[in-house]
């Protein structure tokens, strides 16, 4: 990232206190002009934070839907943010494959048979395969010399990889092959597993027949108060047994300020609780009203919730800077700028915005490669510059020809001129900006009144 030196050390403190758990109750507000990297520094956060951390990203208009209320949105979104770290402990089978055998019945019609040989630096015991985990074994390609873990309860197989007793067999290696050790000890072990659910996907199981199966068909709709309720009391039981602790996550809303005053008030109460996550929030709003109000607050949200709010504060970037930016744009975007035209662009993006830039490197682009170009001169800039309008530019353009589009609002209508229109049966009708009388009998004499 280039720039925001200020804006990035300050979302560094906060993610240090995320991770130590004193930043609850509070929520970050991330501030500045459009395209100042608002939305870059929440991604970095939610880098910084790990996988183990939810990270939910979401726009403030996505709370606007007909198929729920905005607090049951807000709601879920919520708890999407709120992961659950579960440690159960189960059985599990780790050993190097020294025989696999699936026999097929000849007439296709029975059920397949195998055996399975596991071996550690210490036994080796034969084992009888049922159907599952033949076809778990055939899916994952399982062979003599792979280092393999059965889940006994789910039947599930990982391949840890080739046995360096294996190392020698060039014909099944590939480039990509991992070799380790052959496990030691016993086949049988018990191992804690840890797995990390959001409070909602537990909300969604609990609240629909299909239970897991709901998670993947999309439409959850509204989830009851008492389903989140007994929740919550399990989850609170499962902390208290230590077999699960809670993993507060970040909410990011974009555009905040599309928020209306009832969810603000929602947002206000839900940062109270216990189990609410940290919440940030972007906007690129100054004095502004309160969406559903007719109030005037800073950011277009409200001052009791600006209050609990930590405030990070971004400014618009300067010239070294868009440079930069555009130099590594124009590299992921894999179009070879010349430095002069990497100049003209910068001056662009100064004199307009660093968006419209960043799009006239694609477009440049393209033009070079139908000239025949490699790299994209400052003809080409110009000639993009020329066909794709900026913001300024197309304000100033229908400032001057605002009269020649349709659903025009002058500011002042003068009431007292009138178009009285004829028709064949002497037929009067008033419409219109200037005293005039037109003939609609086809002749095409207009007489002027």
């Amino acid at each position: 990232m280039v720039g925001q030196v200020a804006a990035r050390r300050a979302a560094g403190i906060v993610v240090k206190m995320i991770n130590e758990g004193k930043i609850a109750g509070r929520a970050v507000l991330l501030a500045g002009p459009p395209g100042s990297g608002k939305t870059a520094i929440a991604m970095g956060i939610s880098k910084a934070l790990g996988s183990d951390t939810p990270f939910i990203n979401m726009a403030a208009s996505e709370v606007f839907s007909l198929e729920m209320s905005k607090t049951e949105a807000l709601t879920q979104a919520l708890r999407k943010a709120i992961g659950i770290r579960i440690k159960e402990e189960t059985e599990i089978i780790e050993g190097e494959v020294v025989e696999i055998l699936i026999e097929t019945p000849a007439s296709a019609v029975g059920q397949r048979t195998g055996k399975l040989t596991l071996k550690t630096t210490e036994m080796e015991t034969i084992y009888e395969l049922g159907q599952k985990m033949i076809d778990n074994c055939i899916k994952e390609k399982i062979q003599a010399g792979d280092v393999v873990t059965f889940d006994k309860a789910t039947g599930r197989i990982v391949k840890m990889g080739r046995s360096f007793s294996r190392a020698r067999d060039y014909d099944a290696t590939g480039a990509q092959t991992r070799f380790v050790q052959c496990p030691d000890g016993e086949l049988q072990k018990r191992k804690e597993v840890v797995h990390v659910v959001s409070i909602h996907e537990m909300d969604v199981i609990n609240s629909r027949a299909q239970g897991f199966l709901a998670l993947f068909s999309g439409d959850t709709g509204e989830i009851k108060s008492e389903i989140r309720e007994g929740i919550n009391v399990k989850v609170g039981e499962w902390r208290e047994e230590g077999k699960a602790e809670v993993v507060p996550g970040v909410l990011f809303i974009d555009e905040a300020h599309m928020l209306d005053i009832e969810c603000f008030s929602f947002m206000n109460r839900a940062l109270e609780n216990e189990m609410s996550p940290v919440i940030i929030m972007a906007t690129n709003r100054g004095m502004t009203r309160i969406r559903g109000t007719t109030y005037v607050s800073p950011h277009g949200i409200p001052i009791d919730l600006l209050d609990r709010m930590v405030i990070i504060k971004t400014n618009s970037y300067d010239q070294q800077d868009l440079k930069k930016i555009l130099a590594i744009r124009s590299e992921e975007e894999d179009v070879d700028l010349e430095e002069e035209a990497l100049e003209a662009l910068t001056k662009i993006a100064v004199d307009s915005s660093l968006r419209y830039a960043i799009q006239l490197i694609t477009t440049a682009g393209v033009v070079a490669k139908r000239a025949n170009k490699a790299q994209v001169s400052v003809a080409h800039v110009r000639r993009v510059y020329s066909l794709f309008l900026d913001e300024k530019r197309s304000t100033k353009y229908l400032e001057q020809y605002q009269n020649e589009y349709m659903f025009d609002e002058p500011d002042e209508i003068d009431e007292t001129k009138k178009v009285v229109v004829k028709d064949d049966n002497d037929g009067e009708a008033s419409a219109g900006t200037s005293v005039e009388e037109v003939d609609l009998t086809g002749d095409g004499d207009a007489h002027s009144a």
